[in-house]
């Protein structure tokens, strides 16, 4: 335990500190399609069509029965998805920042959405930068 100016930080209260000290903004519960594949060609390829739990401007929490997914690996990330054929569909870069193993043979999986592979877009998300 941590002793602060005379007071006692409880573990949960350190946990809450470290994780909204790596969050830079809000998450909001949405449930949207998304469509993940992987991007580096060492990985299996595969084709998931989740749905999103809870999304902020740079990151997306969804639930999978892939076991595919891990720390560190990099994905072609559709958010929202809609069809291949739709204009709108927005394509990221992003990063496994955390998997979670949950019952029935789900996983929890958190992305870091790096960069943005629209053309119109130009910036990667939260960066305030426009093309």
């Amino acid at each position: 335990m941590e002793v602060t100016h005379g007071a006692r930080v409880t573990m949960a209260e350190e946990t809450d500190v470290k994780y909204a000290e790596q969050r830079r903004s809000r998450r909001a519960k949405i449930a949207k399609p998304l469509r993940v594949r992987p991007s580096e060609p060492r990985d299996e390829h595969f084709e998931d069509h989740p749905v999103s739990v809870n999304a902020s401007k740079e990151g997306v929490y969804f639930i999978s029965r892939r076991p595919n997914y891990y720390k560190g690996m990099r994905l072609f990330v559709t958010f929202p998805f809609t069809s291949a054929h739709d204009p709108m569909n927005c394509e990221y870069v992003a990063e496994v920042v955390r998997v979670e193993n949950l019952p029935n043979g789900r996983f929890g999986v958190a992305v870091h959405l790096k960069m943005t592979m629209n053309y119109n877009a130009g910036a990667p998300p939260g960066s305030g930068k426009r093309a």
